[in-house]
């Protein structure tokens, strides 16, 4: 099970350095991987009939892609994974484009974690339909597998077309596509398209559940659950540090591949603050080299 960083978006603030020197740290200690959330617009809670969600315009977000193409320059073998990209919101053919060149320039360390996301506001501004994002995302995973893979695609489908057409530079791999998001429908999708489940914190005696019930749509979808990964956030805000290794312990059981450490809304003050949680954290990965 390899252990990762969860980035703290909403806190981290922008200066550059800090920035640099979380993930530089990050991967000095044997963090293998960075999980970085996905947001473009924040609405106004204000707005007239109102409107709820964990984000507002005041909670910051560094766009993903640019985010991680300025990281892959200042790392060398960390990987980069979108959790989660909200890809219905994007234009397909430009994501194909963005993920395949971060992928090509940071030599193979993009993992595309997708989901469809739950702010309507988002979508209205990014010009996309909300209610069909389930049906879309599916397509879309389809039209970007071709794109990565074809130097020429014909592609149409209901909500994208490409006429003899396509990116270059293509990846010189097969960019892995996780699914965040639990539904049932959700599950069915990932276990026929997708390498592996971006799951949200929970309980340990939730998550025994949610692996067999995932273990089960793999199984309809003629898949080896051994084959495919679980990535798994620690909540710093929702488990006491005393659980940690626990938490770890119960996950590693459960057949998870990654298990990222969230930083966020934990009080924390500063990289000091987050050093001192990182490096309990790792201790946890005793065969990790840092």
């Amino acid at each position: 099970m390899l252990p990762g960083l969860t980035f703290p978006q909403t806190e981290i603030g922008n200066d550059p350095i800090v920035i640099r020197d979380l993930v530089q740290a990050a991967e000095a200690m044997g963090f293998r991987y960075l999980l970085a959330y996905d947001h473009v617009l924040g609405a106004n809670p204000d707005r007239p009939g109102g409107w709820k969600g964990p984000y507002t315009f005041r909670t910051p977000f560094h766009e993903v892609f640019v985010l991680f193409s300025y990281l892959a320059g200042l790392t060398r073998t960390m990987e980069f994974a979108t959790g989660i990209l909200i890809l219905p919101q994007r234009q397909t053919a430009l994501v194909a484009k963005q993920a395949a060149n971060l992928d090509v320039l940071s030599g193979g360390r993009l993992r595309l974690g997708v989901g469809i996301g739950w702010n309507k506001v988002e979508y209205d501004g990014l010009g996309q339909e909300f209610s069909v994002r389930g049906k879309r995302s599916e397509e879309q995973v389809k039209l970007l597998r071709q794109l990565w893979e074809q130097p020429l695609v014909n592609f149409q489908g209901e909500f994208d077309r490409v006429d003899d057409a396509g990116i270059n530079p293509l990846p010189t791999r097969r960019i892995p596509i996780w699914f965040g998001g639990e539904a049932d429908a959700v599950f069915e999708r990932m276990a026929r398209l997708g390498d592996g489940w971006m799951a949200n914190w929970m309980p340990l005696d939730e998550a025994s559940a949610e692996v067999e019930r995932l273990h089960r749509f793999l199984q309809a979808a003629g898949r080896n659950p051994a084959d495919f990964g679980i990535d798994v956030r620690l909540s710093m805000k929702l488990q006491p540090r005393q659980a940690w290794g626990d938490y770890v312990a119960g996950w590693r059981k459960l057949g998870a591949t990654h298990l990222s450490l969230n930083l966020m809304d934990a009080g924390l003050k500063g990289l000091d603050d987050y050093f001192r949680a990182m490096r309990e954290f790792i201790d946890l990965f005793p065969s990790t080299p840092g």
